[in-house]
């Protein structure tokens, strides 16, 4: 069969190559299928008839009238200078009073030939003021011929399709190539299965298609979008439940503890007992590693939640049963920091192969960029014999040189920070192909979840552990009110005083070069007129100022590995009272006797961001405090979203907060690689419900035939979501 089914037909064969070329540049649409899912962005109803005597100032209105006069003006302009503008004035009339219509330029053709005094017509715009006189610019116009009542009707009545639009092809343009490609939305395959269709009591396809580009009524709008939803989210859960399938089927090294060996002795020395949360997801977790196909595992836990000990735990079974398990950190700093928590944890159990090591013990070893070159080389022989159990390290780990014994299980922390291809590539290092556990702090809201992360199974840690305290959190209007400042350092003052430490977090260095500095502002940077504060710039102040005579030390990304460390130690070991620095402490780090914490600039942070931050104090048995400073007004947006963070300590409901605020096209367009230009209709948020009975719908219609062979109209609409990259993208994940 050679003719190309009707959707599938380039734009350039049915518009002709011009607009065909905008289409394709501008809004990335290609085929006749393209521009039917090109949905519109709202409706404008033509309004209702109004009588010339009242019209409304600034609004859309439609009038019925007949043309009183029609003159045509040339005039020289900066485009036509010399005389060539064409401007053309029409006075209508409808008995209650007069209006005046403009059109200029080359829009002045057809009005000029139709619009002749004594005609009857509908006239649609916007009302303006010229010259102190209301018009029309540039109104739409129909010709009332024959039944005129009829016309009237259903032409002012009629809901107008507003779509995203660019500079270079206007609305109502995409509007007309819609009419001419709207007959072959008969043509379009229905993806959904007919029994969910019907079970669920959507319309087909072809009419979704027809209400949504030419709608009779607010009804037929919602009845279209309630349909394209469910193709949306319908289709991507497929996609993602085809890759949960497939990953059953590949083979894995199936990994139970023993019940005598290293873990059972590690539990036996645990000072405290698990969590509910806790246990319940080492439970999943020891289920899927004892599995022979590998684990895709999503662990979510708040600050604090203890998600540290479950990996340990998970990374301790697999090392039972004489597999390696390896840690990737996203920074220097945190890897360090995790590498020190699981040795001081595991104490004697991670000195194998050492005098004074416990029985079942193993090695573990930390890999970084900046490590020596004998430490490396003797990091790099223990993973390759089999000696270290557990490693710890950065991206280094990847690399081509880093070989393993038998990699077990990979744990990947703050997932939100590494590429697909890096994963990937960790992932390579297994024999077969290892088990995955991703780590997140950062709660992500079911629906994204299910929606970014959905070819992993997800478990949820919502509890803190016992011991964990309260963060109070407060807003500090720096600007309205200079003395809460002044308080601010007292407040700190007072917690070192008992015998506790601070962080002071600021979004700059401050040691960048001028150039950096001249970057373009965002318009709240213009209002304050002041960049960003900076962390060696504060601690100085601090140190000099309000902070004079506690020991204030400066923490950021670009100091030595070396240094940093040491800082870090010296603050960990309570011989820094004041750690001023950048995000660089907003993952991972412990510091248990840090009470209190001081954003400055809080607002140039985002909701997740904060949240994180805030969850480093608090961590002992003494009550946390969190303020945020902030010298934005009390109505700006940046203000409501400090005042949000402070009132709760619940992340997924800041996390949500977060992704209103942010239009969710950033988070699925990071994560999903492409994916976010095919969520045209569905909000991941709004639509909870959608997102999670398509997921199931899915799951049982992959499971019942895993190639959709009966179903190739889904299979189709597939292809056309995976591209190669996304294939590529979705099979990495």
């Amino acid at each position: 069969m050679d003719c190309v089914p009707a959707l599938d037909e380039p734009l350039k064969k049915v518009l002709g190559p011009a607009t065909a070329k905008v289409m394709a540049e501008h809004l990335g649409l290609h085929t006749v299928g393209d521009l039917l899912h090109h949905y519109p962005r709202r409706y404008e109803e033509r309004g209702q008839l109004t009588h010339l005597a009242d019209l409304p100032m600034d609004e859309h209105v439609t009038v019925v009238a007949q043309v009183a006069d029609a003159r045509l003006h040339t005039f020289a302009s900066s485009r036509a200078p010399r005389g060539k503008g064409q401007r053309l004035e029409v006075t209508i009339t409808d008995g209650s009073g007069r209006l005046q219509l403009v059109f200029f330029g080359a829009g002045v053709h057809k009005p000029h030939k139709e619009l002749l005094p004594g005609t009857r017509a509908m006239f649609a715009g916007k009302v303006s003021v010229f010259n102190r006189r209301l018009q029309l610019a540039h109104p739409a116009y129909e010709l009332l011929r024959g039944d005129a009542e009829e016309t009237v009707e259903t032409w002012a009545g009629a809901l107008i399709p507003i779509y995203p639009a660019t500079a270079k092809l206007e609305s109502w343009k995409i509007g007309k190539a819609l009419q001419t490609v709207l007959p072959s939305a008969q043509e379009a395959a229905d993806p959904l299965p007919e029994s969910l269709r019907e079970g669920r009591g959507l319309v087909p396809l072809p009419e979704a298609l027809l209400k949504i580009h030419r709608p009779h009524t607010k009804a037929d709008i919602e009845e279209a979008r309630a349909r394209l939803k469910w193709d949306e989210a319908f289709v991507l859960q497929v996609a993602l439940a085809r890759r949960r399938y497939a990953d059953t089927q590949l083979p894995a090294v199936p990994r139970r503890p023993r019940p005598d060996g290293i873990l059972a002795a590690f539990d036996d020395r645990l000072p405290f007992t698990l969590t509910e949360g806790q246990r319940k997801v080492s439970e999943e977790i020891f289920a899927d590693l004892a599995t022979d196909h590998p684990m895709h595992r999503l662990l979510q836990g708040e600050v604090g939640s203890g998600k540290t000990m479950v990996a340990l735990r998970a990374m301790l079974a697999v090392v039972d049963a004489g597999g390696q398990a390896a840690m990737l950190a996203p920074t220097e700093v945190l890897a360090q920091q995790h590498h020190r928590s699981v040795t001081e944890m595991m104490g004697d159990l991670a000195q194998g192969g050492m005098l004074g090591g416990a029985e079942n013990a193993t090695k573990v070893v930390l890999l970084t960029g900046s490590m020596g070159a004998a430490a490396r080389r003797q990091a790099l022989l223990d993973l390759a014999t089999g000696e270290a159990g557990i490693v710890i390290g950065t991206h280094a780990l990847i690399e081509d040189k880093v070989q393993f014994h038998d990699l077990g299980l990979v744990v990947v922390d703050e997932q939100h920070r590494f590429g697909v291809e890096q994963r990937d590539a960790l992932r390579g290092k297994g024999k077969q192909p290892p088990h995955l556990l991703v780590m997140t702090a950062t709660p992500i809201p079911r629906t994204v979840a299910m929606t970014v992360f959905g070819d992993l199974e997800t478990s949820v840690l919502d509890q803190l552990p016992a011991g964990r305290s309260p963060i109070a959190s407060h807003v500090v209007p720096a600007a309205d009110k200079p003395h809460f400042l002044a308080r601010a350092w007292e407040r700190v003052r007072e917690e070192v005083e008992k015998g506790h430490q601070a962080y002071v977090v600021c979004p700059r260095i401050g040691d960048e070069e001028d150039g950096a500095k001249a970057k373009k502002k965002s318009p709240e940077d213009e209002a304050e007129k002041r960049p960003p504060l900076a962390v060696l710039d504060t601690a100085e102040q601090l140190a000099r100022g309000p902070l004079a005579g506690l020991r204030v030390e400066a923490l950021h990304g670009r100091m030595q590995p070396d240094d940093k460390d040491a800082v870090m130690r010296r603050f960990a070991a309570g011989e820094v009272d004041v750690l001023v620095a950048t995000t660089v402490i907003e993952v991972g780090v412990n510091v248990p006797n840090a009470t209190v914490m001081v954003i400055m600039d809080a607002d140039r942070f985002g909701v997740s961001q904060l949240h994180q931050l805030r969850g480093r104090v608090g961590r002992g048995s003494a009550p946390g405090l969190c303020l945020l400073v902030s010298e934005m007004p009390e109505a700006s947006a940046a203000r409501q979203r400090l005042n949000a963070v402070a009132s709760t300590l619940d992340g997924f409901e800041l996390s949500r907060i977060d992704l209103e605020q942010r239009r969710e096209g950033d988070v699925l367009g990071q994560a999903q690689s492409g994916t976010r230009s095919s969520l045209r209709m569905l909000a991941v948020i709004d639509d909870e419900e959608v997102i999670a009975e398509a997921r199931e719908e899915a799951t049982g219609i992959v499971a019942a035939d895993p190639e959709l062979e009966r179903l190739p109209a889904l299979r189709t609409a597939l292809d056309a979501l995976l591209d190669e990259e996304r294939e590529q993208y979705l099979e990495k994940g």
